[in-house]
């Protein structure tokens, strides 16, 4: 007989939020739930990308759905925002934990953020068991920021992180960059450290909807999802108006929203760059789809950090992938050791034209490049490593 679990998922980012985050919470614990076990989900109300709450009652039949921040108003300064985020969040937490954990077998929390799980472990039963989930490493990211408060921030990340971690009975990690990062960093023990990459949540359902938005006779590179430090926009632009000066018969795409894309607009002096909104979560694979090329781009020193949760969906969607990354990363293995393409470990503009105009005129296998990803980036395995 299945032993079916009663598992407790803690983060603020769930359906309908369309942050990547977002839709790998609701995916997995759709899983989970198809999978016999009885899911709880403690979250906010959607605020991506806007950073704004938008109250919902939408729910997924057989997940209870216990959602906060209704009346939440957040800064435009990055900073202040993700202040607010970390300390309204852990509040909401402490008024739920009591109760919500009763009965438990499983709690996951989604690492970030951390503030919330840090102050909860006081009031946790220690006889449930905890399973991290963890997305990005925030101390990288953090690390090679100067001044005062940066300093304080980096120390207090340093703190919550390591004392999360540790106290987790298990931890799964989105890379094993990742995990060999914090295991030097908060000095964990191995053998409560998994690995498993994110997973593929396209459905192969292809709409019509974005035609209007892509030339026929045109070729289309594609940036699209979240903008935020850790994909390097300012460069990213760079990279695009160069190269929309050099190469003919192409137009650049962001496909984003919130204070980011706002001030790249504003940078902006191409025809060629033209800027959307995120799309539907049933569009992703018609955009995928329409794009020549998608690019994933990663800020120097950051790899350690986190794997684009994105790639999995691309790459099985077989659309040309160029990805900018540090050199002897993760993802660069990744590719090479499956014969996969772009890999681009430089943001030298010269060399990302280059490389791009390669890309443009290269004919990939696709089916190599989704048989690749089917292989690796697989649902089940994440589940297994949770629950065993």
């Amino acid at each position: 007989m299945k032993n079916n679990k009663n598992i407790l998922i803690i983060s603020p980012f769930f359906y309908p939020e369309p942050i990547s985050t977002g839709k790998f919470n609701t995916d997995f614990s759709v899983a989970l739930k198809d999978d016999g076990h009885n899911v709880t989900v403690l979250c906010y109300h959607p605020f991506y990308p806007n950073w704004k709450i938008e109250e919902s009652q939408e729910e997924l039949n057989g997940i209870k759905i216990i959602r906060g921040g209704k009346y939440l108003a957040f800064s435009k300064k990055t900073i202040i925002r993700r202040i607010i985020l970390e300390i309204s969040f852990t509040f909401f937490i402490l008024r739920k934990i009591r109760k919500q954990q009763k009965n438990k077998d499983i709690i996951i929390p989604v690492f970030p953020p951390s503030f919330a799980f840090y102050f909860i472990l006081p009031f946790l039963n220690k006889k449930i068991k905890k399973v991290g989930m963890v997305h990005d490493l925030q101390e990288v990211y953090a690390i090679d920021k100067r001044g005062f408060i940066n300093k304080i921030v980096l120390f207090l990340i340093h703190k919550i992180e390591r004392k999360c971690y540790q106290s987790c009975t298990k931890l799964v990690f989105l890379s094993k960059e990742m995990k060999e990062k914090a295991k030097e960093l908060y000095a964990l023990q191995e053998i409560k450290l998994e690995v498993q990459y994110p997973f593929i949540t396209i459905k192969d359902k292809c709409t019509n909807d974005l035609e209007h938005l892509f030339e026929k006779d045109k070729k289309h590179v594609v940036y699209s999802g979240a903008l935020g430090e850790k994909q390097n926009p300012i460069q990213l632009l760079n990279f695009f108006s160069e190269a929309s000066k050099k190469i003919d018969n192409t137009m650049f795409h962001f496909f984003s929203e919130g204070e980011t894309i706002k001030e790249l607009k504003r940078l902006n002096k191409s025809k060629k760059i033209l800027f959307h909104n995120l799309v539907n979560i049933e569009n992703l694979e018609e955009l995928y789809r329409k794009s020549t090329i998608q690019i994933i781009p990663q800020k120097e020193n950051t790899s350690k950090g986190s794997l684009p949760s994105k790639m999995p969906n691309l790459l099985a969607s077989g659309c040309k992938v160029f990805v900018i990354t540090d050199a002897n990363s993760e993802i660069e293995k990744l590719f090479i050791k499956n014969n996969l393409t772009l890999i681009v470990t430089n943001w030298d503009t010269d060399i990302l034209v280059e490389k791009l105009v390669f890309l443009i005129n290269k004919q990939i296998d696709q089916q190599h490049q989704k048989a690749i990803a089917k292989k690796i980036f697989t649902l089940d395995e994440m589940i297994l490593k949770v629950l065993r």
